[in-house]
């Protein structure tokens, strides 16, 4: 036999025992199988994690939905709400864009509030129902805005008078007839209208920190300015930044003040004291319609809550 000769495989077998090409290893298939399984390994635990965080996100949502059908299950608060406006314009200030709403919002929400039966009055209404027993319509609310800006007049105005709505105005005194800021004739024509003025202070200081003349002073010049300047007597005031104490309001009813609202949210009643009304703070909508709806429903959330 030829030691040299190159043996044919056999076509039953298919393969030689002699063959001269090289066996292929089996590391690969092995290798494939370990990595596999680190991979199905891993595959299990980000599945368990997403399982996890699924199963906190139901109970998270499960405690709201009792936690909402609790709170809505309670009586139904009496009272009525006073919105806390600052501008409305289409042109903010960067500086205080957060507080304003634009003109169309702004007219969207009173067609929300008349279409649901709302009507609007002033402090001075409520104040003379509280008082003298004047009747309020069925579902009272109060426009109020802060600190008198312009475009109260331009771009507010005109549209509270397309729905037929009044409003209360709390000015600066000292800011009067400055860019950016209403004037006396201005206020005068509001008035006139039906539009209720009130005092914001003169000067937008934070009463709490002022001493006893500074105080008075506050109080006291920013009304008497007012009413000798021509305005009917102004019975209203903002505290500036909601803020107050006992002695605030002492000094409030010597100087002849017949409400006051605050920062604090929440409706109001004729049993409300009326240097505590509370407001619900109406802010710049990033969810349009839906927000300020939302803003009037968590009014009603706080009222429920003091109710427990």
């Amino acid at each position: 036999m030829n030691p040299y000769a190159i043996k044919v495989p056999d076509s039953k077998s298919g393969a030689s025992a002699n063959s001269a090409t090289p066996a292929t290893p089996k590391i690969f298939p092995k290798n494939f199988q370990f990595y596999d399984k680190i991979i199905t390994c891993k595959n299990k635990k980000v599945n368990e994690k997403g399982v996890i965080i699924l199963r906190f996100i139901g109970v998270v949502f499960l405690i709201a939905a009792l936690f909402a059908g609790f709170i809505f299950s309670l009586p139904a608060p009496e009272g009525f709400p006073i919105l806390e406006y600052h501008t409305v314009t289409n042109n903010p200030d960067p500086s205080s864009e957060v507080y304003n709403v634009p003109p169309a919002e702004f007219s969207a929400q009173l067609d929300y509030l008349q279409e649901n039966g709302y009507t609007t009055i002033t402090l001075n209404d409520f104040i003379k129902a509280r008082r003298y027993g004047k009747t309020l319509p069925p579902k009272p609310i109060i426009l109020t805005f802060d600190d008198g800006y312009a475009d109260n007049f331009f771009e507010m105005f005109p549209i509270l008078k397309a729905h037929g709505m009044t409003a209360v105005i709390f000015v600066i005194t000292n800011e009067i007839g400055k860019p950016g800021y209403l004037t006396l004739d201005q206020l005068k024509i509001l008035q006139k209208y039906g539009v209720e003025i009130g005092s914001h202070t003169a000067d937008h200081l934070p009463l709490v920190t002022l001493n006893d003349e500074l105080l008075l002073n506050q109080i006291r010049v920013s009304k008497i300015f007012l009413e000798w300047n021509g305005l009917e007597a102004i019975g209203s005031m903002s505290y500036p930044n909601g803020v107050y104490n006992p002695e605030i309001i002492e000094l409030l009813k010597a100087e002849n003040y017949l409400s006051a609202v605050t920062g604090e949210a929440g409706l109001n009643t004729l049993e409300t004291d009326p240097y505590k009304l509370r407001r619900v703070h109406i802010r710049k909508p990033r969810f349009g319609i839906y927000e300020f709806k939302w803003r009037l429903v968590k009014a009603d959330i706080f009222e429920r809550l003091k109710n427990l």
